[in-house]
């Protein structure tokens, strides 16, 4: 099995997956229906950025700077794509919450950073992410109708996953400044609970 790619471990920093609507949505859906959306295979995930990074990865502060710009902008992208895209409402409208949550977050880490100081530094993580984002957009433009909803929605899952797992194993860690570090742990529960909003959504669109 390949390794998780990098952009996918960038995204442990994706504040944004503290929509309230989400959490909403989470609290609202059953354990069944999580349970069944894990269980569900999923399609196989569009290619992202082909690179040797783990999750173990060590990265700096300057560096998460320029990360968490590089990973909204990727879940904004793609979810642009889609609203574009899918008829499905429900698709839309999870669209819309990615585009919404992570355009917050992108002001917000601006915000941040301005008032730690901290100048963004590019690092092959960064970059990485944006290849793998546009490969990803590349792979679902070339999908339509349900067949587009189920490998947006899969990736989606695998994101946010992701994104759980490096919280855990590599950003907080890594994270040297307190209010950095803070962040990270204060919007772990909201990660989960858009990682829930997708599973569900994975498993209402039948997939398996």
């Amino acid at each position: 099995m390949k390794k998780t790619p990098t952009y996918l471990v960038a995204l442990a920093l994706l504040a944004a997956c503290g929509g309230k609507g989400d959490e909403q949505n989470a609290a609202n859906g059953s354990a069944a229906d999580t349970a069944v959306a894990a269980s569900t295979p999923a399609p196989q995930p569009a290619p992202v950025a082909d690179t040797t990074a783990t999750a173990g990865a060590t990265v700096t502060d300057p560096q998460i700077a320029a990360i968490v710009v590089a990973a909204n902008n990727v879940d904004i992208e793609a979810g642009k794509l889609a609203k574009s895209k899918t008829s499905n409402p429900k698709v839309k409208e999870f669209a819309e919450r990615m585009i919404t949550d992570h355009t917050g977050v992108n002001k917000a880490a601006t915000d941040l950073v301005t008032k730690l100081g901290v100048t963004p530094e590019e690092n092959p993580t960064s970059q990485q992410l944006t290849q793998g984002g546009e490969q990803n957009r590349q792979s679902l433009q070339g999908k339509s109708g349900a067949d587009f909803d189920r490998a947006y929605v899969s990736n989606e899952v695998t994101y946010h996953q992701a994104v759980l797992d490096a919280i855990d194993k590599t950003l907080t860690p890594n994270a040297q400044n307190a209010e950095l570090k803070a962040l990270l742990q204060q919007t772990r529960p909201a990660v989960a609970a858009h990682l829930q909003h997708a599973q569900q959504l994975q498993a209402s669109l039948g997939q398996g």
